[in-house]
C-alpha cells in the first residue's frame, strides 16, 4: 500500500498523475491515503482580556490587586494566542492561589490585640502613652481600612501630613513626636506578620531626620544665683531643687521621695519610685490622675550617696514617713506643681527660662568638669549604659572647651 501526504489541495493535480503512472506500471489495485494539514487561527474571545498589539505579540491582561476598590493590572505576552492564553491561566491559577491565603483585618482590630498584647509587658505610663497615639493619630487615619490595603506611598503622606500640619492647632508635630507614631505602625506591622496577616507596607519606607535640640544647662553664674536664691528662702520646694541640682534626681522621683527614703545615718540616699500624671478612660471621658510607680527600669533604682553640704539642710527638715516636698504622711506635691514653682524661681532671679530637666543636666556636666568617671556618674544618674549618659546628659560648657583647647599653647610652645 502507497501513501501519499498532500498539505494543500493546490497540489492535488500532480498526485493524480502520479497515482496514473504507478498504475500502468504494476496494473494491481492501489490505495492512496491523501492527508491534508491545514492550520486552524484560533480567534480570541470576548471578556479574556486577550489582544494583538501592534508589534505582532500577544497580551493578556489580568488583575493583580486592588487598592482602595481599584483594580491594578498585570500583563503577560507571547507569540501567538494559544500561549498567551495558557500563561494567562498559569497566572490567574497562582494569584487565585495566592489570594486564597490572604489573611485579612481593619487597622483598628489588628491595633487594639497589639495594643492588649504589648501592655503586658509595659509599665502604665508607656501603655497610657501608646494607646493614646494609637487613637488620636492612627485609628483616625487607617482604623477602617484593611492592613493589607495599605501601601508605603499611603504611609508617607500620613507622615508628611503629621509633620506639616499634625497636632490640635495643625501646626505639625515634631519629628520626634513623627518618629513615636511611626514606631506603633511598625510595631502593629510586626505583630500582624507573625501571625500571618498581610502587609505590603515596609517599615523603611520612611526615614525622619531628627533636629537636635539645644540642651539647656544652667552656667556657673546661673547656678550660683540659683543656689544663693534657693537658701535666702529656704523652704521644702526650694529644698528639692537643691536636692536635683546636687544629685541629678528626675523631677517624678523628687515627688514620689520620702523621708524614709533618705539614710542620714549612712549618707545616702534611696530611689525606689516615681510620680507621673497619667491619661486613664473613664466612663465620663478622657482624664488624668497622679500615679506613684517604680521607675522607668531597673537600673533607675539605684542608691546615692549624699554629700556633707546636702546632709546638714536634710537634717533641720527631716520628718519621718512623709513626702520630702510637703512634710506629709499622705500629701504629696506633683511634678507639674514643683516645675511651675521652679519657673517663678528662675524668674525671680532673673535667670533665663528653663524646665526642670535642666537640673538633671546641669548636675550631670558639673560631674564632668569636676571629673568625675562616667561609670560612676551613669550609675548615679539611673542609665543603663555609659553611652546614654555621654551622648544625652554631658555637655561640656564652653569655658571647659576652651580649657582644654589652650593645652595646646604649652604643648608646642616656641620661646
Amino acid at each position: 500500500m502507497y501513501a501519499v501526504s498532500v498539505i494543500h489541495s493546490s497540489i492535488a493535480l500532480p498526485v493524480i498523475g502520479l497515482v496514473g503512472n504507478l498504475f500502468r506500471r504494476k496494473r494491481r489495485p492501489l490505495t492512496v491515503k491523501i492527508i491534508v494539514k491545514m492550520e486552524v487561527q484560533l480567534m480570541p474571545r470576548t471578556g479574556e482580556n486577550i489582544y494583538k498589539r501592534k508589534d505582532g505579540r500577544w497580551e493578556g491582561r489580568y488583575i493583580k490587586e486592588r487598592i482602595n476598590g481599584k483594580a491594578r493590572y498585570g500583563a503577560v505576552y507571547a507569540r501567538n494566542y494559544k500561549e498567551v492564553k495558557e500563561k494567562l491561566e498559569t497566572v490567574k491559577r497562582e494569584l487565585a492561589k495566592k489570594n486564597a491565603t490572604v489573611k485579612t483585618g481593619k487597622v483598628t482590630e489588628i491595633g487594639n490585640k497589639w495594643l492588649s498584647e504589648i501592655s503586658l509587658t509595659l509599665k502604665e505610663s508607656s501603655a497610657n502613652k501608646y494607646e493614646d497615639i494609637l487613637k488620636r493619630y492612627i485609628i483616625p487615619e487607617f482604623g477602617m481600612k484593611e492592613l493589607s490595603e495599605i501601601t508605603n506611598q499611603q504611609i508617607i503622606d500620613f507622615t508628611s501630613c503629621l509633620l506639616s500640619k499634625g497636632g490640635a492647632k495643625s501646626q505639625g508635630l515634631a519629628p520626634a513626636t513623627v518618629a513615636e507614631i511611626l514606631s506603633i505602625m511598625n510595631g502593629i506591622r510586626a505583630y500582624a506578620l507573625k501571625r500571618d496577616y498581610t502587609v505590603t507596607f515596609s517599615s523603611e519606607c520612611v526615614r525622619l531626620k531628627r533636629e537636635q535640640k539645644d540642651i539647656r544647662v544652667l552656667s556657673m553664674e546661673e547656678e550660683k544665683q540659683l543656689l544663693l536664691y534657693l537658701h535666702e528662702h529656704l523652704d521644702l520646694s526650694a529644698l528639692g531643687i537643691i536636692m536635683c541640682l546636687y544629685t541629678g534626681i528626675r523631677v517624678g522621683e523628687l515627688c514620689a521621695m520620702k523621708w524614709d527614703d533618705i539614710n542620714l545615718s549612712d549618707k545616702n540616699m534611696r530611689v525606689t519610685r516615681t510620680m507621673q500624671r497619667l491619661r486613664v478612660n473613664a466612663s465620663t471621658g478622657n482624664r488624668t490622675e497622679v500615679k506613684i510607680s517604680e521607675p522607668k527600669s531597673a537600673c533607675s533604682v539605684r542608691t546615692i550617696p549624699l554629700p556633707d553640704t546636702i546632709l546638714e539642710l536634710l537634717h533641720k527638715f527631716h520628718t519621718p514617713g512623709a513626702y520630702l516636698l510637703t512634710g506629709d504622711g499622705t500629701r504629696y506635691m506633683e511634678p507639674r506643681t514643683i516645675q511651675n514653682h521652679f519657673k517663678k524661681i528662675l524668674s525671680s532671679c532673673g535667670i533665663r527660662d528653663a524646665n526642670f530637666h535642666a537640673t538633671r543636666h546641669t548636675f550631670a556636666t558639673r560631674c564632668i568638669e569636676l571629673g568625675f568617671d562616667i561609670k560612676s556618674l551613669s550609675e548615679i544618674l539611673g542609665h543603663a549604659s555609659v553611652g546614654i549618659t555621654m551622648n544625652r546628659y554631658v555637655h561640656p560648657s564652653m569655658a571647659h572647651k576652651a580649657e582644654n583647647m589652650n593645652r595646646f599653647s604649652t604643648l608646642f610652645a616656641v620661646k
